[in-house]
């Protein structure tokens, strides 16, 4: 073993060509596409503890739509692979926030509906927007042997 760090593998690497990347990014855009059209019904589901109801439909949806923009960066190895997963949701969510011209809306303006827009704005915007950590082991030499690797940020 030469004691360099080993490279980053990613499903679409970051040097592909440009018909390649931006295919990807489509793909991505529309997976958020979906998730925001499937999490605009499911979070409206709640269970009822007693006189507490327990909003698990939009935990279920944030916790997707965090776990589906980073895992769109890390897919990529670029913040940009996120940032088109959630511009997905962004304009799924907002389209179906909007009345259509015969009254009918599939986010209320309730405010576990409106907590669920903000919380969805503000989580998806800082999961698309961190940056990449790669972590990258050191080499064996003497005491560092057993030390912690290395982070380095990606751009």
């Amino acid at each position: 073993m030469s004691g360099a760090p080993a490279a980053a593998t990613y499903a679409v690497p970051v040097h592909a060509p440009l018909p390649t990347r931006l295919a990807a990014y489509a793909g991505l855009f529309l997976a958020g596409v979906a998730v925001g059209v499937i999490g605009a019904f499911v979070q409206a589901n709640r269970l009822l503890v007693g006189t507490v109801a327990v909003p698990w439909g939009t935990v279920l949806v944030l916790v997707t739509l965090v776990l589906g923009v980073r895992g769109a960066s890390w897919l990529v190895g670029s913040r940009v692979g996120g940032a088109a997963a959630y511009a997905g949701w962004l304009v799924a969510t907002v389209l179906l926030a909007v009345s259509s011209p015969s009254g009918d809306l599939a986010i209320s303006d309730g405010g576990r509906q409106l907590a669920y827009l903000l919380v969805g704005v503000v989580l998806g915007a800082a999961a698309s927007s961190f940056p990449l950590v790669e972590r990258r082991p050191r080499p064996a030499t003497g005491r560092d042997a057993a030390a912690e690797p290395d982070r380095t940020v990606l751009p």
